[in-house]
């Protein structure tokens, strides 16, 4: 695995019929959740206070239900609009818990009934929070009037997520056999699945179904089909779709367009042909300015190699106005790419000295560049620094974890994975390669001592497996030390003890 900060990854293309084509895909390039708004004067300077009580409730352990509880004793009104808007903002942040928890209050307790769009909104977040068999469950509980397009729409939608090809071409066929699938979107949603699982053959099909049942092939199906072929590294085909969508009237032929063909070049090391797709991005970026597209030119530069350009980019669009964090974190990230270290640090330093809240995720980009190269004297006495009256983000410890394990220092790399456990929240998990390998030296060590208090830490995060467990007794019994506490627990934890025996 390579130390990494910013992925350059084309993206298959997910569609929302109720959303424009420019916010689906920022939505999908954006290494940062959008900040939405709510898209119409429904939301009422009520609904905006009370938002702001949400949103400064950032872990997702932490329930907004007494926030929600709170505003009505108070003889607030709230409105089923509101509580719409509040669980469509929360589920754009990615705070899905939270925007579960509001559309289950919403009925629950305030006995507003589910529209079919609000129907979909839940089974998505079931799908996001509690995983594919409670969405199903969900999805199978319901009244048949709520059973809409909608619904179909949201559940094909998670079995693409999943990569559940079988389950995601059943209810595709249920949706063609209720009229269901008339419009692009079932299609697009397929097309995306295809070209995640490398089928491109089955695109080809469902493309030529479309022209036959005389279904429009937008932009989402021509920009997914693009994606498939750059995956492929299929070039002829990824530009007939280009030209395709630069000779069609109706197709809006903007910055991301371009930006999607330039990876496609570099993929194949087409350097000069992407250079000159750089151009037209930069040509169809809008006047303001996009901090979206900035990020993507400064990350296409660092993959020509064109340092000189690199700055020049940054120099030309770098936002001037506050949180601009992620922009910063991928100039830095950039320079990585190139060698150039010390331009990183001039770069961190120019971010420090005028954030005015810490985005660890900064930090985070320079101990990427300092990892790659090495530098671990100067990672950790900068993380030393920076933590003085902080708390870290896990995943802090976790690049440096990570560094530690690439460069062969297990010992530093059991430690620094300790830490990032320790301040870990609910919704982060260890990355397992990291994980494995600590558990891989704890054992090859027979250190009993040191894999009980690693699992005892990572178990407030995650349930222990039965492989864990069964490193734990292979360390017990190599070391001479007795099991029996290690299978208690096992009981405990479901496990019967034949089944972790060593």
């Amino acid at each position: 695995m390579r130390l990494r900060c910013l992925n350059n990854i084309i993206p298959t293309l997910s569609q929302n019929p109720s959303n424009s084509l420019a916010l689906a895909l920022a939505s999908l390039f954006s290494t940062k959740t959008l900040t939405p708004l709510p898209s119409s004067s429904s939301s009422s300077s009520n609904s905006s206070s009370l938002f702001s009580r949400i949103q400064v409730i950032r872990d997702p352990k932490v329930s907004v239900v007494p926030v929600l509880e709170q505003w009505v004793n108070e003889g607030r009104p709230i409105e089923k609009h509101n509580l719409q808007s509040l669980v469509r903002i929360m589920k754009d942040y990615k705070r899905f818990n939270h925007a579960l928890q509001i559309s289950q209050w919403m009925t629950d307790c305030r006995y507003f009934k589910l529209s079919p769009r609000d129907v979909a909104f839940r089974l998505e977040l079931i799908h996001r929070v509690r995983g594919l068999e409670h969405a199903e469950n969900y999805f199978n509980n319901i009244s048949n009037n709520l059973k809409t397009f909608n619904a179909y729409g949201a559940l094909l939608s998670g079995y693409v997520r999943e990569k559940s090809v079988e389950k995601a071409e059943a209810i595709m066929q249920k949706m063609k056999e209720m009229d269901m699938a008339a419009s692009s979107f079932p299609y697009n949603k397929m097309i995306n699945l295809y070209s995640q699982t490398g089928e491109h053959d089955k695109i080809d099909m469902l493309m030529q179904e479309m022209e036959r049942k005389g279904i429009t092939q937008d932009e989402y199906t021509m920009l997914n089909r693009m994606a498939a072929y750059i995956a492929a590294s299929d070039i002829s085909g990824m530009e007939r779709i280009l030209n395709r969508i630069e000779e069609h009237r109706h197709f809006c032929v903007n910055w991301n367009v371009y930006s999607m063909v330039a990876s496609g070049y570099l993929k194949v090391g087409m350097i000069e042909k992407a250079l000159a797709m750089l151009k037209k991005m930069e040509g169809k970026m809008p006047l303001q300015g996009s901090k979206l597209a900035f990020e993507f030119l400064l990350t296409h530069y660092a993959n020509t190699g064109h340092k000189e350009e690199l700055y020049r980019v940054w120099n030309t669009y770098k936002p001037s106005r506050k949180q601009i964090d992620v922009s910063y974190a991928c100039m830095i990230s950039s320079l990585a790419k190139l060698d150039d270290v010390e331009g990183a640090e001039r770069i961190f330093e120019e971010w420090e000295a005028q954030c005015t809240v810490y985005d660890f995720r900064v930090l985070n980009s320079l101990l990427v560049a300092y990892c790659r190269k090495g530098l671990f004297n100067k990672a950790e006495s900068i993380v030393k620094k920076t933590v003085e009256g902080r708390t870290p983000y896990a995943s802090t410890w976790s690049v440096l974890a990570l560094g530690y394990m690439e460069h062969k220092n297990m010992p530093k790399a059991v430690e620094m994975l300790k830490k990032a456990l320790m301040v870990g929240r609910q919704d982060w998990k260890p990355n397992p390669i990291i994980l494995s390998a600590c558990l891989d030296y704890l054992e090859g060590q027979g250190d009993v001592e040191g894999m009980e208090e690693f699992l005892r830490i990572l178990k407030n995060l995650v349930p222990l497996s039965r492989d864990m467990y069964d490193r734990l007794l292979r360390t017990c019994v190599g070391s001479g030390k007795s099991v029996s506490e290690v299978l208690s627990q096992m009981k405990l934890d479901g496990f019967t003890a034949d089944q972790g025996q060593p």
